[in-house]
């Protein structure tokens, strides 16, 4: 079958053996250092996708994506839940009452952050009552004073269901210094995990108890809180809902609260792939060192065929032939080996903890306790197409270099 000069020349180089072996050694290191950095590329952006998705389905699970206030506080709240339920990209709604405030147990205090929730309605809009480890939702009855903790704070504390302790929260007052603590004694309840911080920063009561607490008048609640079908549409529908109820009302949603932490993360997964490229970029460099021997290794075979008609084109396509077979074999080994590891990487690191006894991913630091990876196939064909680019690219010098050769001055001395 007739194949073009330059295919047919340019995959003899490849495959052929040379007499400076110093340049195959090149050659092979820039095929292994081409396929490892795609490797790594694909495994680490997997990586953080995971860890992305993680926090998503978990966080953001766990807070409002939207919050919806009046001027005061909201007397009938299922009237303001029901305009908000007309809005086709909401899912759910529920009464909603927050406050920051101090646990208090046998001299331990901790900060932490206060969700009045109605347990009846919590499910519409939460993912904590999936992640219970102890007690139930239902055990927080207004006027009961029952909290729900997270496991961390739970840990800390010693406590268990059916321990008491302080709610400490800040109250304005007549006094000198403006703001006096007020403290209540609640029942633990119930304790829940979802392996983030928000384990040790959160803490559940009934919206009729944290009503109580802000004084706010009997039978009105705080706020309302809503949640919607895509995260990243709230302050859109937010707005939205808002013009729809009239002046006076307010909404805030998560992208204030979480935003900045979603954000540093984008940031971060493109700071580490930009640094991963690097690796490519090192075995590109390789190519082009390897091209520039092989050029001076066949300065008599380029001379042969030019006095045989190839032209400075031709000779130039050689080369590139030559660059890009050794770039997309690289790419080829490193995107199956990318593939496979990012699919099983989360299988392997749990077995090799379980071999050892070792807990690599602690949920106190890494917010999961297993590696989470999340291939998707936009990186994947981002990740090649840079590879195969920058292969592309380093072939150019080298070969440009090959055209440029003299057949008598190179067969002077042959």
């Amino acid at each position: 079958m007739f194949r073009p000069l330059a295919v047919f020349v340019g995959a003899r180089y490849v495959r052929a053996k040379r007499r400076n072996h110093f340049i195959s050694f090149i050659s092979l290191t820039s095929m292994i250092g081409l396929a490892l950095g795609v490797l790594a590329m694909i495994v680490v952006l997997s990586v953080m996708n995971g860890f992305q998705k993680e926090m998503s389905s978990r966080i953001l699970g766990m807070v409002p994506h939207a919050t919806l206030s009046g001027p005061e506080p909201l007397a009938d709240w299922r009237q303001v839940a029901e305009a908000a339920s007309r809005n086709r990209s909401v899912t759910g709604v529920a009464p909603f009452a927050e406050l920051e405030g101090m646990l208090s147990f046998k001299g331990l205090m901790q900060p932490v952050q206060i969700n009045g929730i109605d347990p009846a309605e919590e499910p519409k809009v939460s993912i904590i009552g999936q992640h219970m480890v102890q007690g139930s939702l239902r055990d927080l009855r207004p006027g009961e004073s029952g909290i729900v903790i997270g496991e961390i704070t739970a840990r800390r504390f010693r406590l268990s269901v059916g321990d008491k302790l302080t709610l400490i929260v800040p109250e304005l007052s007549s006094a000198p210094g403006g703001i006096t603590p007020r403290m209540q004694r609640f029942n633990v309840v119930g304790v829940f995990k979802v392996g983030a911080e928000l384990d040790s920063t959160l803490a559940l009561i009934n919206v009729a108890d944290a009503s109580d607490v802000l004084r706010l008048p009997e039978g009105t609640v705080q706020r309302v809180r809503i949640a919607l079908k895509d995260l990243y549409q709230a302050p859109q529908v937010s707005a939205e809902i808002v013009r729809q109820l009239g002046a006076g009302y307010r909404a805030d949603d998560w992208t204030h609260t979480q935003g900045s932490l979603f954000s540093a993360m984008k940031m971060e997964k493109t700071m580490i792939g930009l640094l991963l490229m690097l690796i490519v970029a090192v075995a590109a460099f390789n190519i082009i060192a390897t091209l520039i021997m092989v050029v001076a290794d066949k300065r008599a075979d380029i001379a042969i065929l030019r006095t045989l008609g190839a032209t400075p084109r031709q000779i130039m396509a050689v080369f590139m032939v030559q660059g890009s077979v050794i770039g997309s074999v690289g790419t080829l080994i490193g995107t199956l080996l990318g593939v496979i590891t990012a699919l099983n990487v989360s299988t392997w690191i749990a077995a090799l903890e379980r071999a050892t006894g070792l807990h690599i991913f602690s949920s106190d630091v890494y917010f999961v306790a297993y590696l989470p990876s999340d291939l998707q196939v936009g990186d994947v064909v981002m990740v090649c197409g840079a590879a195969l680019l920058m292969s592309f690219l380093a072939t150019l010098y080298p070969a440009w270099r090959a055209a440029q050769t003299h057949p008598a001055e190179a067969l002077r001395y042959e």
